[in-house]
């Protein structure tokens, strides 16, 4: 499955406050550093969370507007209804024991042409198997290995005084099997920023790596999120609600996730406007 992924720079931007303590913490698809300061991180009860922000580097990497506040705007929703597993996620006005802030640092673009081939030959070979095979077993169409997307992104939460008290670098490639093709430059990078988000929030409700444990049924709160119903905490509402059903059938089908994901209910504050 690796070698059917795509390429994506693995690098510590300067986006974080600090670097130290980082330590290497990968997963089957997914390479991190993390580092987390594990009784402040369990003792905290509120979290704030300023929105995803660009380096240089990713704005540059030739995303509409419209694609990259989508993208940014997903890890923050995803981020929001993660972090409510446990915390209270309080408003950007309010204080707060953490405050959690993601950079995304590159983004590979999709290919629309040969996502779109690869939506057509996972039909054809659906289509084929309901006709030749008489009780057909699904099995998964891999995506055509070309023209896959990537994101990279870095993370942290941090105290009142400005002290860093989780961390994570972040970078996983889309590859053949398990991500779904949408005619989208931002196809990838959109569900690798759901994927990042799952991560993050997953280190800092539970002070440990998200890579190292046993995968686990999602909690009420995300299957309630995953169908577009309301977040636990009011204050995830500034992110907008997921696109619910209409969103899992335009996965199925390859639709451009701008077509289905309208974004946050209101412009959320920009990380410049938090300082």
């Amino acid at each position: 499955m690796t070698a059917g992924c795509a390429t994506v720079p693995f690098q510590q931007t300067g986006a974080l406050s600090s670097y130290v303590g980082l330590a290497p913490s990968n997963g089957i698809l997914t390479r991190a550093q993390i580092g987390v300061s594990r009784n402040d991180l369990l003792a905290a009860t509120a979290v704030r969370i300023v929105p995803t922000s660009y380096s240089a580097a990713a704005l540059a990497a030739g995303l509409s507007d419209t694609q990259r506040h989508m993208v940014g705007n997903a890890i923050d929703r995803s981020m929001c209804i993660g972090l409510s597993d446990r915390f209270r996620i309080v408003a950007p006005d309010a204080p707060a024991d953490l405050t959690v802030h993601a950079v995304i640092t590159h983004v590979g673009l999709t290919d629309e042409t040969m996502a779109g081939a690869s939506r057509v030959v996972s039909v054809g070979a659906s289509v084929a198997e309901k006709i030749f095979v008489p009780y057909p077993v699904p099995v998964p169409t891999p995506r055509i290995p070309l023209g896959l997307g990537g994101l990279a992104v870095e993370a942290e939460a941090r105290d009142p005084g400005g002290r860093q008290k989780a961390a994570m670098v972040w970078a996983r490639g889309a590859d053949i099997v398990t991500s779904k093709p949408k005619v989208s430059t931002a196809g990838d990078a959109y569900d690798l920023a759901k994927a990042f988000a799952d991560d993050f929030s997953k280190l800092v409700v539970t002070a440990a790596s998200p890579f190292n444990t046993m995968p686990s049924l999602p909690s009420i709160n995300r299957i309630n999120a995953m169908i577009g119903g309301a977040p636990r905490e009011a204050a995830c509402e500034v992110f907008g609600r997921g696109p619910g059903m209409v969103g899992m059938i335009g996965d199925g089908i390859g639709l451009p996730p701008e077509w289905t994901d309208h974004g946050a209910a209101v412009m959320a504050p920009t990380a410049r406007d938090m300082r």
